[in-house]
């Protein structure tokens, strides 16, 4: 008997993607059977609007071509026989409605990813967008109540599952109103010849459930992320998981512990979409089938369907396939640990999931169809209006501030700008202690690695970092996403690392408006180029579409996740300056005097109100020569500290490396090494490619001027730093270390009601 086209159209299904289903089934699929296509079909698990698209990125394309992706990116930590596994993830939907669970679950989720290919966490990071927490209203409320639940569900299940949440960024812009960004990194690391597959292997091999039981809670998750918010969504609450950090540290210990008898040929976690995920990509990887029984799945509520087990999303569950005749001592592992651990079916050879309830067949389906066959879209493309619009603005008439001192203050208390140290002070950073680099000290994270070092060795130290600066990319996604990129890879060089690798979040609005995915197409043709130019392959990561709300779409935000590799014996450097009489250079691409930056600038929007201009001109080889001068520098011991221009510009830069270092600075910027810019450009202007760094006088100036020189990158002295209580710049601007103090450590604070 057919099915009322209403019921498949709630699922997220069109007519011909029915039609697709019945025409591979060669009959009316059950109940089951179309909530299994409805859920892999989604664009949040079959990426069929996306994926096209991503095949721009060299390495997916690869992956995807030899069958090779997995659950997250691998790279080599030098030759030391480990690797490093990391991915980004998405979970914004959930945060929207229910933030707390949403967030948890979003940091339970991708640190699955992570361990189940054998690697060990060592750290998570996020990437937090919401909408301005300052005012009164009913908007500002919300977006406070989001905001701190969604730092309370990162911090409380990192916290508990013992993995340091050890970076990221948070912005606050009105376009993330009802719809907030909450993307959650984590990082491993792992033997390379241990590396675990997520591809079923062994005709016969047992399946095996471990972890939680089975409850109702999260069933039709990737459905709902793959639709837009509307008042309606707050009655998707029951869609939204809930976490169990205690049981998921359980599991790390077990998963691993498990891993190492050597006998699990194949494991994956139950994400999105849960069982049927579990079952039908590993199935289709392996080139195998499976057949289960649902009578088996520990369940935690009574009277289940099928169509309900298959497609819960609970938390803290994994699927394996273990070799036939070690089941048992696997999954004595498991229950030593205190999990569930249930044989739930068997790999087969016919390619078809085969889902039973005791003697009934519930859903009968090939393997690849679900997992491989989801069918793809290539979408109309077309150019938002307002590009041109906000492109073709003239700021040749725009007035000068009156008071420098007070933009400088309205800057550094902006909560994008502000410290976040109400933020990281609710997570562990130092939970297993090999944190180097804590939050708000440098441009990037830095872990101090235990397990690859050797004895008598050096140790070997690996750096993360989180960025993107959405206004750009609402501007030109194009550039907008290579300025990401860049600032990412710059944030790795100013603490000395290498940048080696990237993973995404790719965050926007409906694809299946022509604009949204312009935006989104543009965004990942300038991430792969500027990817490509700078040697860090996106090797890992996620797309959220439908980011929008009645009241409109978020600005596109394509997340980069980048890790950088310190060469053995280099020494990390923060942005804080260090001693008094020290030197300030601000170091720049040659020529780029011109450069002012004011365009989609934090300055322009906050004292002007106006998001308009073109985003900062990038020259990708320019980029890469003021990178590696920072880096050998940094590696020659020459830098006593490194900060990236960024949003606010030099001064908000020289002011945050006077706070993190307690230490004044002295800074006398000349107009003719800015070509006569106006002073609010030269102040606070955005232009690309800068490093405010600080150096001892003498030998080591010498030898920083003479890199600089060998590179074609300029090397501007604007200052030094003091050991007085003062910032002063230019003649016009001179405040006191503690009122800069006060604005940038209390702004979020004070915005959230607390004295």
């Amino acid at each position: 008997m057919p099915i009322d086209p209403k019921i498949y159209r709630e699922m997220g299904l069109n007519d011909a993607e029915y039609r697709q289903i019945v025409e591979t089934l060669g009959r009316e699929p059950t109940y089951t059977e179309l909530g299994m296509y409805a859920v892999m079909w989604s664009e949040h698990c079959g990426y069929k609007y996306s994926r096209p698209v991503l095949r721009l990125f060299a390495e997916y394309k690869k992956a995807q071509e030899t069958g090779a992706l997995e659950n997250a990116g691998v790279v080599p930590l030098g030759d030391s026989g480990w690797g490093v596994v990391f991915k980004m993830e998405s979970h914004n939907h959930p945060s929207a409605v229910e933030p707390t669970q949403g967030a948890a679950t979003g940091v339970g989720g991708i640190l699955r990813d992570i361990f189940t290919m054998g690697a060990r966490p060592v750290a998570s990071l996020n990437s937090l967008r919401f909408g301005p927490i300052e005012g009164d209203g009913p908007v500002a409320a919300r977006n406070r109540y989001l905001f701190e639940h969604v730092v309370a569900g990162v911090g409380g299940y990192g916290n508990c599952v013992g993995v340091p949440t050890v970076g990221g960024e948070i912005y606050f812009h009105p376009c993330y109103n009802g719809n907030p960004l909450v993307n959650a990194l984590s990082v491993g690391i792992v033997k390379l010849d241990n590396i675990a597959s997520a591809k079923a292997s062994g005709v016969g091999n047992p399946v095996l459930y471990v972890g939680s039981a089975t409850g109702r809670d999260g069933i039709h998750g990737a459905t709902f992320a793959s639709v837009e918010l509307t008042e309606e969504s707050e009655a998707k609450r029951p869609n939204v998981q809930v976490g169990d950090p205690f049981t998921e540290k359980l599991l790390i210990e077990a998963t691993l512990e498990a891993l190492a008898t050597g006998h699990i040929v194949g494991i994956q976690d139950m994400g999105a979409a849960g069982l049927t995920c579990g079952t039908c990509e590993m199935s289709a990887k392996g080139g195998l089938g499976m057949d289960i029984d649902v009578l088996q799945v520990p369940r935690r509520e009574s009277g289940m369907t099928p169509y309900e087990v298959m497609l819960s999303e609970s938390q803290e569950r994994m699927l394996a396939v273990v070799a036939r005749g070690h089941e048992e001592e696997v999954a004595a592992v498991f229950r030593k640990w205190g999990l569930q651990a249930a044989i739930i079916g068997e790999a087969t050879d016919t390619g078809r999931v085969v889902v039973r309830e005791g003697d009934t067949v519930a859903a009968d389906v090939p393997a690849k169809s679900l997992a491989d066959d989801c069918p793809t879209y290539y979408l109309n493309a077309e150019e938002p209006e307002y590009i041109h619009r906000v492109q073709s603005a003239d700021f040749s008439s725009l007035p000068e501030p009156d008071d420098y001192n007070a933009v400088l203050l309205r800057l550094l208390a902006s909560p994008t700008i502000a410290s976040k140290r109400w933020v990281w002070e609710q997570y562990d950073t130092m939970v297993q202690t090999q944190t180097e680099i804590l939050p708000g000290a440098g441009d990037a994270a830095v872990l101090n690695l235990r397990e690859p070092s050797t004895p008598g060795a050096s140790p070997r130290r690996i750096a993360m970092t989180t960025d993107c600066n959405s206004r750009f990319c609402y501007l030109d996604p194009f550039v907008g996403a290579q300025l990401s990129v860049a600032e990412a890879a710059r944030n790795l060089s100013c603490v000395g690392a290498t940048p080696a690798a990237v993973t995404d979040c790719l965050n926007f609005a409906s694809p299946e408006k022509p604009e949204g995915f312009w935006q989104f197409r543009r965004a990942v043709e300038g991430m792969a180029a500027a990817c490509e130019a700078l040697g860090t392959p996106v090797i890992s990561g996620n797309v959220s579409f439908y980011n929008e709300t009645p009241d409109g779409a978020i600005y596109p935000t394509p997340t980069v996740g980048m890790l950088g590799i310190f060469e053995e014996g280099v020494e990390p450097v923060g942005l804080g300056f260090q001693n008094d009489g020290d030197l300030i250079y601000l170091l720049r691409p040659d020529g780029w005097e011109h450069e002012s930056g004011i365009g989609g600038s934090e300055y322009l929007s906050l004292i002007h109100g106006r998001e308009e201009g073109t985003p900062p001109r990038l020259a990708l080889d320019a980029e890469r020569r003021v990178q590696s001068v920072v880096r050998k520098a940094v590696g020659a011991r020459l830098l006593r500290s490194a900060h990236d221009c960024s949003e606010g510009g030099a001064t908000v830069a020289l002011a945050e490396s006077c706070l993190a270092g307690n230490r004044g600075a002295e800074v006398r910027f000349a107009v003719t090494d800015f070509g006569d810019q106006p002073w609010s450009a030269i102040l606070f202007g955005e232009a690309a490619s800068r490093v405010i760094v600080s150096v001892r006088p003498g030998a080591d100036q010498d030898a920083l001027l003479d890199l600089a020189e060998d590179a074609a990158i300029e090397a501007v002295f604007i200052g030094q730093v003091k050991a007085s209580e003062r910032f002063d710049a230019a003649g016009l601007l001179d405040l006191p270390l503690a009122r800069l103090r006060d604005d940038y450590e209390n702004a979020i604070p004070r915005a959230m009601g607390e004295k």
